[in-house]
């Protein structure tokens, strides 16, 4: 019984370790190559399939200096105002949302960053677990000791999810608004950023009260904001 149990555990601890080398041979192909496909995309890709949707996937990559300052600005106040100072975790907003998931009783927070965020695009899923965010963590680890800030970010802006079947900031600019992302105004950033907790659900009910008084809010708050540059 003992031996099968250690083989068992050595079995998981090898496959464990073997996922962990694959996330980090992914990761240094990110210093120089671009993702065409994350995670949050197959899993978007296989819903639609499934629901015999006429939806395809839309998502263009855009070199992070066509990115307009107001998306930089706006995304960092709205997800990640101490992006540039914490080493992929705030783990004071981490323990707030623990307490709070313990209050009740359920998993309500995630105290996501930005590298968080784009950690569980990348590799994971959207379910929420403790097992989930124990895997989130080890790769935003590896993630931050391998790309450098501003790589983060703009992989983040290029493949964040903006609505339904709608990645990155190019193809939400033109879903949206009908224009590419280097034209957007302060309002349409601060808009989009605003979205980002809830896409799907601000892509079917846009005109709300609550996203709108939001999103002129954080136009007012971002101009401070601290970006890579």
């Amino acid at each position: 019984m003992k031996t099968f149990i250690y083989r068992t555990f050595t079995c998981f601890l090898i496959l464990f370790i073997l996922l962990q080398c694959f996330f980090a041979a992914q990761l240094l192909w990110y210093i120089k190559f671009n993702p065409h496909m994350t995670s949050f995309m197959s899993l978007e890709q296989a819903r639609l399939k499934q629901q015999k949707s006429t939806i395809t996937l839309k998502h263009t990559w855009l070199d992070y200096r066509q990115m307009p300052t107001s998306i930089k600005q706006a995304v960092i106040t709205a997800e990640d105002s101490g992006f540039m100072q914490h080493h992929g975790v705030d783990w004071k907003a981490l323990e707030n949302a623990a307490k709070e998931n313990i209050h009740k009783r359920k998993i309500m927070r995630g105290g996501s960053t930005i590298s968080m965020q784009l950690s569980k695009n990348l590799f994971l899923s959207p379910k929420q677990s403790y097992l989930r965010k124990s895997e989130e963590l080890i790769i935003t680890g590896m993630l931050e000791l391998t790309l450098s800030k501003r790589r983060i970010f703009e992989i983040y802006l290029n493949v964040a999810e903006w609505g339904v079947g709608i990645f990155g900031i190019e193809a939400a600019a033109n879903h949206y608004f009908g224009i590419h992302a280097s034209e957007l105004s302060e309002y349409q950033a601060a808009w989009l950023a605003t979205i980002l907790p809830a896409p799907k659900r601000s892509d079917r009910f846009r005109d709300t009260p609550w996203v709108e008084n939001r999103a002129s809010l954080l136009a007012t708050r971002m101009g401070s904001a601290s970006f890579p540059k």
